[in-house]
């Protein structure tokens, strides 16, 4: 499964508007639940579930069929988490030829299920495998020397920056080292797109769990093993320590 997700960085991309969408079947639903519970968190102890809905029974208007609804238990960490789940669905999606969006400004009258909360929903539709993205690197994203700080591990940094953010703010910085690799939740003074000034710390906090999705299947690619260990995000500095990730068997 690691190594399918990690193909499909190369493909997928953020559909903003869905055109010539195909239908999605019953057992395509289906399958995409199955994926979605066996997918890995950051923080097993956080419950989570998600619920497919009819695009027409939420606010997102892009010509997508259905939307994924994804729910969690308001805990610390849980929106890295449900970022680093959700991105696992993203890259299966791409591999059936579904497009998703992130929609961050959602809303649908679902706000809970089964005493979980609503935290973010995931456009989709069916689309043709000629839709998808064909080439990863004319996508606009930060140069590598901006986001990697540090020598080592230069073309694990030169995937992971791939990672898909919230108005493609890509709020993170990696210090690089030969043993380790340190990961921190930037917040650019001023920089935040359309988002509201309130939620630029609420989405950044699901990007860097993308970001990790990201990092961690490109050093698992490269046979890289490593130990994470997870900080408390309780601040709001423009730097906030997010993970450590101590290096095995590194071939930087």
């Amino acid at each position: 499964m690691n190594e399918m997700e990690y193909q499909m960085i190369f493909k997928r991309k953020s559909f903003h508007l869905f055109k010539d969408i195909g239908h999605l079947s019953d057992i395509e639903l289906a399958q995409i639940e199955e994926a979605f519970h066996s997918c890995r968190s950051l923080f097993p102890e956080i419950k989570v579930d998600m619920k497919i809905v009819p695009a027409d029974q939420t606010s997102c208007k892009r010509g997508q069929e259905y939307c994924i609804l994804l729910y969690s238990e308001k805990k610390e960490g849980y929106l890295p988490n449900i970022g680093y789940i959700g991105e696992q669905l993203d890259l299966y999606l791409a591999s059936m030829n579904i497009g998703a969006l992130w929609f961050g400004i959602g809303k649908t009258e679902e706000q809970s299920d089964n005493g979980l909360d609503f935290v973010i929903m995931i456009a989709i539709a069916k689309m043709s495998q000629d839709k998808f993205r064909k080439d990863m690197f004319k996508s606009k994203r930060k140069p590598l020397g901006e986001v990697w700080h540090g020598e080592c591990c230069n073309n694990i940094g030169n995937i992971a920056r791939f990672a898909p953010s919230a108005c493609n703010t890509q709020p993170w910085i990696v210090e690089a080292a030969l043993t380790a690799l340190t990961v921190y939740r930037y917040k650019k003074p001023g920089k935040r797109g359309i988002m509201p000034a309130a939620m630029v710390t609420h989405y950044n906090r699901i990007d860097i769990g993308i970001f990790l999705l990201f990092l961690e299947l490109c050093l698992e690619h490269e046979g890289i093993g490593f130990e994470r260990k997870l900080m408390p995000d309780t601040g709001d500095e423009e730097r906030t320590l997010i993970a450590v990730y101590q290096l095995q068997d590194s071939k930087c």
